[in-house]
């Protein structure tokens, strides 16, 4: 593009096989939230408690807000930022907020990887470091396998005991302190691992993914394989089904918190990544005129789903086993309901196993696969919307992909530091609720609204009948115009009224800490009235005019559909499978 003009529009480019679009929705959806985040919120929301709400929220809002944002992408064929632009002009904030958010969610996502990085180097060892309380980290509570094998028959494990792994997590990997007020030093050897994990994204964006499409194939099909045999295994430990009892038996005074329902929707929505903006990017390179919309959505529901019930089948059980050998009362008092909980229930079945280094290594290797394949895709919706979107840019990073990826991995990167400290977890826990549970409930009532009420769901109906050839089913059109966003909305006004500052392990921050991740959440928000200002003040005439105009969407349904019926063949065809991320968004 050297020697262009930096304001040259870009042709629209298709991907070149169907199952291309499946298996990248596919991967962006399954990833570390389905192994990490799920079990992690079903532990902390009284396990089977968290599923009802849940699977409700994916039935009335998941699947038809997927739709939803698979019928924009393909009809209005622009990435988040343009396609609310010409949907209802008032509310192109919402686009900018999708990525504004996309953005604060990958200055700490990466933190998970360099975790797994960490336990991934720890486990080229003779002995995995957690597999006993042998170690200068361990405190006397330290209680692991080896001791609970020495109990005589009959004999249960002392009160207040800490299994060796989540002391290992507590006091080996994170250094953790007594409060975000004590953020302590510098973990060097996390900081080392982030370093490795951001070298890793770098590497595989700067010149738009090249790597073969038979590695996807692997990423997807290895998670499900070594999952399987974690879960074989767990279900042989000692005390393995009080653990799958806590997760399938509901605690029914949980779902009286509007909490519980506001971490349902978040989790529908993280998962499937409704409201993130990546979404309508993927759909908007598909043929224009493709029909398998509502069979694609069903499908990357239903796998995505799947795979988060599996995996908590998988922690539930070896939860169980701690709870046996510490001689717990209950499965909600053997670790701490943290974001670290994989990290730590996970790696206890570990020395079980027959050669427990391989399963190990074969393990965090998995999660690193997993968590780098979401995290350059979220890094690229940012990379491409500055590109796209500020066109006049491009002169200060020469207009060379490969320098402004450098610029973003590492403002991300320094962005991210703090979570490396030692008080860092609180910090973490900060910006994943505010930014991923808090801030996105904000987002997707707007997303909701903007959509299927300016733009009009009956009207979203007959556009997928100008693509498919058949209308919307009535249920999609019902709970896009009236379930949805009535329910996000019924969902926030409660969360806000039973507002309590989150916290981490019983620990209670402090006001300020409060304040801060309420600004956090507002980065995103605050882009949605900005917004609307822009879209008032940047029209012509009156107010009453300028108003009428912005919440009418700028398409000609008629002539859109037109455009592309003699159109399609002057659309680029993406090559190859992972090359999604060369043009996204344009």
């Amino acid at each position: 593009m050297m020697g262009t003009s930096y304001l040259e529009p870009r042709k629209r480019e298709r991907w070149d096989k169907k199952i291309h679009f499946i298996l990248v929705c596919i991967g962006y959806a399954v990833g570390l939230g389905n192994i990490w985040r799920f079990p992690y919120l079903c532990f902390k929301s009284g396990g089977g408690a968290f599923l009802i709400p849940y699977f409700i929220m994916l039935i009335v809002c998941g699947i038809p807000l997927l739709l939803m944002e698979f019928a924009v992408g393909q009809f209005v064929r622009y990435g988040p930022v343009g396609a609310f632009a010409k949907i209802c002009p008032i509310f192109k904030g919402v686009g900018v907020a999708t990525v504004t958010m996309t953005f604060l969610l990958t200055t700490y996502y990466n933190v998970i990887i360099a975790w797994a990085i960490f336990y991934l180097f720890s486990s080229f060892r003779s002995e995995l470091p957690w597999a006993s309380c042998n170690n200068t980290w361990n405190t006397p509570n330290c209680f692991s396998q080896e001791n609970y094998d020495l109990l005589e028959e009959g004999e249960v494990p002392p009160n207040h005991t800490v299994s060796a792994s989540q002391e290992f997590f507590d006091h080996r990997v994170i250094g953790i302190t007594d409060g975000i007020e004590d953020m302590g030093s510098m973990r060097w050897e996390l900081f080392g691992c982030l370093v490795l994990a951001w070298v890793a994204v770098y590497l595989c964006l700067f010149k738009g993914v090249k790597s073969s499409g038979r590695v996807v194939y692997f990423t997807a099909l290895f998670p499900y394989l070594f999952l399987s045999i974690l879960l074989i295994t767990g279900l042989t430990l000692p005390g393995a089904w009080k653990g799958i009892k806590f997760l399938l038996i509901p605690k029914w005074e949980q779902l009286l918190s509007a909490k519980v329902w506001e971490a349902a929707a978040a989790q529908n929505f993280n998962s499937i990544g409704i409201a993130f903006g990546s979404m309508i990017a993927f759909a908007s390179f598909n043929d224009f005129h493709n029909k398998s919309m509502v069979r694609d959505t069903l499908g990357i529901c239903i796998v995505n789903s799947f795979t988060s019930i599996f995996a908590s089948f998988v922690v539930f059980s070896v939860l169980g086993y701690i709870a046996e050998i510490q001689g717990a009362p209950s499965i909600d008092k053997v670790v701490e309901s943290g974001p670290g909980l994989v990290f730590i229930v996970y790696p206890a079945a570990f020395p079980t196993m027959p050669i427990p280094q391989l399963w190990s290594i074969l393990f965090f290797v998995m999660l690193v696969c997993l968590g780098i394949d979401s995290e350059f895709a979220m890094v690229e919706v940012v990379v491409t919307t500055i590109d796209d979107t500020f066109p006049s840019l491009r002169r200060f990073y020469f207009d060379r992909r490969e320098v402004l990826v450098a610029y973003v991995c590492l403002f991300t990167f320094c962005c991210g530091i703090p979570n490396i400290m030692e008080g860092g977890i609180y910090f973490f826990q900060i910006m994943d609720w505010y930014t991923a549970v808090v801030s996105l409930g904000f987002v997707a009532v707007f997303e909701a609204v903007s959509i299927g009420w300016l733009y009009d769901a009956r009207r979203l109906s007959r556009n997928v009948q100008q693509m498919t050839g058949r209308k919307a089913n009535l249920y999609f059109v019902i709970c896009w115009f009236v379930i949805a966003p009535i329910l996000i909305s019924a969902i926030l006004i409660f969360s806000i009224i039973d507002y309590k500052v989150v916290d981490y392990d019983g620990y209670v921050y402090p006001p300020w800490a409060e304040v801060l991740g309420w600004f956090f959440a507002m980065v995103s928000i605050i882009c949605i009235p900005l917004g609307a200002i822009h879209a008032m003040v940047t029209s012509k005439g009156s107010f009453t005019e300028r108003l009428q105009y912005c919440i009418r969407t700028t398409i000609n349904d008629e002539e859109h559909a037109a455009q592309f019926m003699t159109s399609a063949a002057d659309d680029h065809i993406l090559p190859e499978l992972p090359n999604y991320k060369e043009a996204m968004l344009n």
